[in-house]
């Protein structure tokens, strides 16, 4: 019953007959909708992603039925308009399901070129390959655009897809060890935008050392984008390379040992072959070899415990070797024995900065060596003779990145201990902060907010740098540079855009922000700055709006742009905005003396270094110029926090003459801390730290060990004893571990071995962790091949020192193994010839064509096909949607007095205001008025007065003694006590009348049932 009754409610039965002419308006829209919506996708104008919805339009009939056949009270006239608008309301409903998107034909074509700068690219190839990228570029149609991507191991984009191509050098810095044509052929298809026919254009020889094509061929076929492929064919006939130079695996001192050198050729020949030691060579011989492998034994011999690092070089005829690089591979030994001290000092610091802590830790019976921060080894395998590694007063621009991340991986992978002492170089006043140094130190130098010092604010303007890399080398300095301030320091970064002119990066942010700063320092397109004046404005304006106490600029340029005139320097002048200017390779050695007046005219610094690579340097020591007063030049004597046993036997502790501000890191255990201030209440300044970092040991002392703020501590007579004990704490532990290992290098993958010596055989869980160049980790199993020996092979990813720890487990036991291996050059040198096969199959499965420069600009933009692109367009037919409603219920629910619309209009106002019609219902409806009135008047004076009789009549009832009528007659009674009836109508009575006299005997009638 219930869904009989729904059926009924919503297919109602029609109340009036339904023909054919009333569906006309159904037919109308449909053919209408049908037809607007065929022809709008067939002109190509709109496209609908869902085209199935259309079939939600049959609700239409239910829509129209609701129309004709039930009851809205409304004229034919409002109801169909409440129709058609209701058929439009569903008609935009269904549109909105089916998605419709917007069609955009543009027949331009975007060209990305994709140039190959690995290294099995020679200098000729890659200045063949940009000479036809010039010339194909010059000769495209106007409204074309082209790009350019450059790629080895990695990619990088040089210029976006433009109209304009403003190419002058190479500014991306790649790692060339490698080819990933994969990663390259994805970045190139993201540049491309989609609104236009994408088209790659990939320049190699085809060989292929990283990643997989096969999946991404696939997609750029489903996005139609076609790879054109111009082939960078050669082979070499004669070439002679080195494989591997064999050393023994475990030596004893004092005997004598065999290297050997495995030599591979194309072809029979002869050369010298040169065995060095550590740099210095130790054997020379003219040797012969044949086509194939040859192997030629050295004896050596070790004489001293430590770290021995061998290369093997064949030099031959330069005809009969085409490539150089492959002919030198590398090996080493280390030989343990009584570990040492490293003291590392600043080349250009003060002898008693460490000689009085020098002294101290050879009296302590232990080996010491100091080496100033430029001799400082460049890999950690260098390190494994020293327990610890001392930096005293050293700053970071003294190291380059290698360096720093060589004591990071000793510390962390080889149990090697490390220790900073403090001065006004060190922590963060040394620019330490935010480097690998950092990480591993029991302390940050990130001051909190209740030691806030004066904060300054730094603006760097960057120029195009127009040599090799230019550009990269400027962002990557920026982000060194900022990773030296403070984090409530500020910094912004200014660049000029080709498309934007002068602009923020991003401007003025805390640089505890560091990470949100990186993406848009990577993605900056630095141009060629025609003026200073524009960006230093610019710049001044952001600085001048800055709190901070210190404000200062850095600009790198070539010096070519127009100076800023003497009216903005004094604008500098008056902010105390200091600018330092940094000259790179300026043009045709222009002069740059506008540079150099800025900043001494400012208080600023000039650089013109020679080599990009002192540039890091150079930043890092500007910024250190900004970095707060970390130093607290105050007398206090140190508190003891946890007890140490690097405090054994002291008990009095001298005044130390100052420190630099730290904090603490969670875990870390403090030894000594400064007297807490009121000002920083709740908060601890450390002056000893110690933690455990990975395998090592590292410790932190905030003051310093020397005759400056330690010159109580130089003459204490707990000094050495304390010095001891402090290296004890912090240096690597000789332990007597039961694994060997060793690695075996060949071509692109290595194989690494574990043998067991422990005395009681067991099964092994073993793994490795092998960190190499790129600062990329693996992590492998070794599985058990023979009774106490595992291994795994691992593939390489690139030329570089790669550092292996092994870990073997089982039960209660657990061993440690430290080594490594060194790939001296890149597998690329080990490809002798072209692979066309692979760039072909690209060209096949993409649609693209094998290029010919000679007519490849014709080829490339002459195969022309107008791109269709689309848009989502739901805000349009939602605001229409929006609009339908509300007329919707206007129409039904408003009535439009037209007449009144008329009077706002002024129509009508000069016709007569009264005819004789009008004035004959004027007249009448003024009787009716009045004669209502009367008889209003006429029927509440009866009422009163028979209530009056009434009320009377009752009273006299209830007196005592009076007649009243018997109980069997209660008819007469109501009937006698009733008011008289209204007077019956007269012929003469009027309808108005005669409904008047109806109502008041209606409501007589009530009065009389409430008296009841």
């Amino acid at each position: 019953m219930k869904i009989k009754e729904l059926y009924q409610q919503l297919v109602p039965r029609p109340r009036t007959p339904v023909t054919w002419k009333r569906a006309l308006p159904l037919i109308f829209f449909l053919l209408l909708y049908a037809g607007l919506c065929a022809g709008l996708e067939i002109s190509g104008v709109l496209m609908f992603a869902r085209p199935w919805a259309f079939v939600l339009i049959l609700f239409s009939v239910w829509v129209w039925w609701l129309s004709v056949a039930g009851y809205g009270g409304l004229s034919k006239g409002r109801a169909l308009a409440t129709l058609l608008t209701r058929l439009g309301m569903l008609g935009l409903f269904v549109i909105l399901i089916a998605e419709p998107r917007s069609v955009r034909v543009r027949d331009v074509i975007s060209v990305i070129y994709a140039i190959d700068r690995s290294d099995s690219i020679n200098q000729d190839f890659e200045d063949a390959a940009l000479a036809f990228v010039t010339k194909s570029v010059t000769e495209k149609p106007p409204q074309d655009e082209a790009g350019l991507v450059v790629f080895g191991r990695n990619s990088a984009v040089e210029l976006p897809p433009r109209v304009s191509f403003p190419f002058e050098a190479y500014n991306s810095r790649i790692d060339r060890d490698a080819t990933n044509l994969e990663q390259t052929l994805s970045l190139a298809a993201a540049m491309l935008p989609e609104e236009n026919r994408g088209r790659i254009v990939l320049i190699s020889d085809g060989t292929e050392t990283e990643g997989a094509i096969s999946q991404i061929l696939d997609e750029l076929k489903s996005r139609d984008i076609a790879v054109d492929v111009l082939p960078m064919q050669y082979e070499y006939d004669k070439e002679v390379w080195l494989e591997n130079l064999e050393l023994p695996r475990f030596v004893k001192l004092g005997e004598n040992y065999e290297a050997a050198v495995v030599l591979s050729s194309l072809k029979d020949g002869t050369g010298r072959l040169v065995l060095r030691e550590n740099g210095e060579p130790i054997f020379k011989k003219e040797v012969s070899f044949k086509a194939g492998k040859n192997r030629f034994v050295v004896p050596i011999s070790l004489r001293d415990p430590g770290y021995y690092e061998y290369s093997a070089t064949i030099e031959t005829k330069p005809a009969d070797d085409q490539l150089r690089e492959n002919n030198t591979v590398m090996n080493y030994i280390y030989v343990e024995g009584e570990g040492k001290v490293l003291v590392v000092t600043d080349p250009a610091g003060d002898e008693r900065d460490w000689e009085t802590l020098e002294k101290a830790i050879r009296e302590g019976e232990r080996n010491v060596e100091v080496v100033s921060a430029y001799e400082f080894p460049s890999d950690s395998l260098s390190l494994m003779p020293y327990d610890a590694i001392l930096f005293v007063n050293v700053p970071a621009d003294a190291f380059n990145v290698i360096q720093l991340k060589a004591v990071h991986d000793a510390v962390f992978n080889q149990g090697i201990g490390f220790m900073m002492v403090g001065g006004d170089n060190s922590f963060g006043p040394g620019g330490y902060h935010r480097t690998v140094i950092e990480d591993a130190l029991p302390v940050t130098m990130d001051i909190t907010k209740k030691k806030v010092l004066p904060k300054g604010a730094l603006a760097i303007i960057l120029h195009t740098c127009e040599f090799p890399e230019g550009n990269t080398w400027g962002k990557r300095i920026t982000k060194q540079a900022i990773k030296v301030l403070g984090a409530q320091d500020e910094v912004g970064v200014l660049a000029y855009d080709y498309m934007e002119g002068e602009k923020w990066l991003f401007k003025l942010t805390p640089a505890g922000e560091y990470e949100k700063m990186v993406p848009k320092i990577n993605g900056a397109q630095i141009g060629d700055m025609p003026s200073f004046v524009n960006t230093m404005r610019l710049g001044l304006e952001g600085l001048k709006k800055s709190d901070a106490s210190t404000k200062h600029m850095i600009i790198i340029s070539d010096g070519d742009p127009q100076a800023p005139n003497p009216a903005l320097i004094s604008e500098f002048l008056k902010n105390k905005v200091s600018v330092s200017m940094v000259a790179i390779f300026p043009h045709g050695g222009r002069d740059i003396s506008k540079m150099r007046d800025i900043a001494g005219v400012t208080g600023g610094r000039y650089y013109f270094p020679s080599d990009p690579n002192q540039l890091p340097s150079i930043f890092i020591k500007e910024s250190k110029t900004l970095k707060r007063s970390m130093i607290q030049n105050e007398t206090f004597t140190p508190e003891v926090g946890m007890i140490s046993p690097v405090l054994k036997g002291i008990d009095r502790i001298p005044p130390l003459f100052g420190y630099v501000l730290t904090t603490i890191k969670p875990r870390a255990e403090g030894v000594l801390n400064a007297p807490e201030k009121k000002e920083a209440e709740g908060e601890i300044d450390p002056v000893l730290a110690f933690w455990r970092y990975g395998l090592g040991t590292t410790a932190a002392f905030t003051s310093d060990l020397s005759s400056n703020w330690g010159k109580d501590w130089v003459d204490w007579d707990h000094y050495q004893a304390f010095v001891k004990q402090l290296m004890i704490k912090i240096s690597r532990v000789q332990k007597q571990d039961h694994l060997k290992m060793w690695s075996h290098v060949r071509g692109n993958n290595a194989t690494i071995m574990v043998e067991d010596f422990h005395p009681k055989e067991s099964f092994l869980n073993v793994a490795a962790r092998i960190s190499g160049p790129h600062e990329r980790k693996e992590t492998v199993v070794l599985k058990q091949v023979g009774p106490r020996r595992y291994q795994a092979s691992v593939p390489l990813w690139g030329k570089g020192r790669y550092q292996v720890m092994v870990l073997g487990k089982a039960g209660g036991r657990e061993d440690h193994a430290n080594g490594g291996f060194i790939v001296p050059y890149s597998p690329e040198y080990l490809r002798f010839r072209s692979n066309p096969i692979v760039l072909e199959e690209i060209a096949r499965r993409t649609g693209g064509q094998s290029l010919d420069p000679d007519n490849a600009t014709d080829v490339i933009y002459g195969r022309r096909d107008p791109k269709q692109s689309s848009n989502p367009i739901f805000d349009w037919f939602l605001i229409a949607l929006a609009i339908l409603v509300p007329l919707d219920v206007g129409i039904r629910r408003i009535q439009i007095d037209w007449y009144v619309i008329k009077g706002w209009f002024g129509i009508g106002k000069e016709q007569k205001q009264s005819t004789e019609t009008m004035g004959t219902l004027l007249q009448r409806k003024q009787v009716v008025a009045d004669d209502l009135d009367a008889r209003r008047a006429e029927t509440t004076e009866r009422s009163t007065q028979s209530t009056i009789a009434q009320l009377q009549e009752q009273r006299q009832q209830r007196r005592p003694g009076s007649t009243t009528e018997s109980p069997g007659k209660p008819e007469t009674k109501k009937k006698e006590s009733g008011p008289p009836p209204p007077p019956a109508p007269t012929d003469k009575t009027s309808t108005t009348g005669r409904l008047l006299d109806m109502k008041r005997k209606r409501n007589s009638e009530d009065k009389d049932n409430e008296q009841k």
